[in-house]
């Protein structure tokens, strides 16, 4: 009896259980049943219908709360204030889905990609043979975007995507003051998963040495807005400088008059005071150009 009882509990307790409807529910009829939005549903009853002339549906998400409430399901929320059914187009979606993933894989070097879902906006029975996929340039800062594909004809289509995926990141272990130095004493990295950044996350510090462009406050992701290439030079300090011309080669000490990276053009001053142009090649090192 004990074992019954506690069974019907589990029982009220999943059927009432918080969830959240989504915005966007793509359906495989114009019936709209209860187990389009709640997969799990035992007692599945047709709530919804979409027009016969229309191939999608859009409600306000407060009288479908009421609906699948007089249904049983209670205390599901919402985040909009429409929910939209779309009727799922009977097209083959695979080559885009590749395009996607390899942007992504082209962006991130060691991105664990889940799944791709690719949904046309609006209700299309075919794609043309040939098309070109275009994407937006900054789409991989978001697991979810919007992508085109150009038809031969220069007709263009329109697809929302969805990605789920896990990446490395770094995230600061304390405050980093600007200029100091990018290493593994002052970051951490870990895997997470893909949702929304505001800028390309540094993906590996070991290839590159990077210093920080300002001050980062401790537990912040680190992206390309934060940091800049290592300062190899730095002003003030004594370098040794080459100059190579007629086949003779001179290296003397200099003062360096600003900071440089690899490649920089700087100013230098030598031991008589004389002030030259010189490339940086490396630490502490540049060359007469």
């Amino acid at each position: 009896m004990f074992v019954k009882i506690l069974f019907l509990l589990l029982a009220l307790l999943n059927l009432h259980a918080s969830d959240t409807l989504k915005d966007i529910y793509y359906v495989n009829s114009k019936d709209i049943n209860i187990s389009s939005i709640i997969p799990e549903a035992k007692d599945d009853y047709q709530i919804l219908r979409i027009e016969e002339s229309r191939y999608s549906l859009k409600i306000k998400t407060k009288d479908l709360i009421k609906i699948l409430s007089e249904h049983g399901y209670k205390n599901l929320t919402s985040k909009s204030n429409y929910t939209n059914f779309i009727l799922k187009s009977p097209i083959d979606t695979s080559y885009i889905e590749q395009k996607i993933q390899d942007y992504y894989k082209k962006e991130y070097e060691e991105i664990d990609i889940k799944s791709i879902s690719v949904k046309p906006r609006g209700y299309i029975t075919s794609i043309p043979q040939d098309f070109v996929v275009n994407i937006r340039n900054n789409d991989f800062l978001s697991s979810s975007g919007i992508v085109n594909i150009k038809t031969p004809q220069n007709k263009k289509l329109f697809f929302d995507y969805y990605i789920t995926a896990n990446l490395p990141v770094y995230t600061s272990r304390d405050t980093i003051k600007k200029e100091m130095r990018i290493s593994h004493s002052n970051c951490i990295r870990k895997n997470i998963p893909l949702e929304s950044f505001r800028a390309k996350p540094l993906q590996n510090i070991d290839k590159k040495s990077f210093q920080a462009k300002r001050h980062i406050p401790k537990g912040m992701i680190l992206t390309s807005r934060d940091v800049e290439e290592l300062d190899v030079v730095k002003r003030d300090a004594s370098i040794n400088v080459s100059l190579n011309k007629d086949a003779i080669a001179i290296t003397f000490s200099a003062k360096a008059l600003q900071d440089g990276k690899v490649n920089d053009i700087i100013n230098v001053q030598n031991s008589s005071g004389k002030i030259l142009k010189a490339r940086v090649t490396g630490s502490s090192t540049a060359e007469i150009e």
